[in-house]
């Protein structure tokens, strides 16, 4: 099982198609606080449609509560700093895919921290600053889901 990890998110809708992307693939979603919205907030809501049942949510104080309360086998931050390509990257079940906030990204300092491989994804930087991060978790799950066959999702959902 993979987990989704989003820092400090601040725009509803993307919190919201994320929760969707992860209701669909059974993945749970981790958002460490603060958050940029409220949880009953409308366009969060509106976003993850009638899915959010089937979410499995958990909120964090802080990275470092999220690391003591879940005790990762590895977290992977994703960025635009990031040095290695997510396509060349081989995921393992149990994995933690960290994602920052819309407009700052992950704190410098977890970054430069070295604790973690920095991954990204390729895109031309000449023309677009940064992926939707919606689309960038979608592109990185289901990476990783690729790579293990899609193992976690019940039998006939292929």
């Amino acid at each position: 099982m993979y987990r989704v990890v989003l820092f400090q998110p601040e725009i509803p809708q993307n919190t919201g198609n994320i929760a969707r992307t992860c209701a669909a693939t059974r993945t749970p979603l981790h958002l460490i606080e603060p958050l940029g919205f409220q949880l009953t907030d409308k366009y969060l809501k509106r976003a993850g449609l009638d899915y959010w049942p089937y979410v499995e949510l958990h909120m964090h104080k802080s990275f470092s509560h999220f690391l003591e309360m879940v005790k990762p086998k590895r977290c992977l931050l994703f960025s635009t700093r990031g040095s290695i390509d997510y396509c060349r990257f081989s995921f393992e079940p149990g994995d933690c895919l960290v994602f920052g906030s819309e407009t700052r990204g992950l704190p410098p300092a977890l970054l430069e921290s070295n604790l973690y491989p920095t991954l990204r994804i390729p895109i031309d930087r000449e023309r677009v600053r940064s992926l939707n991060l919606s689309t960038a978790v979608g592109i990185a799950l289901f990476e990783a889901l690729r790579q293990e066959g899609f193992e976690s999702l019940p039998a006939g959902s292929l």
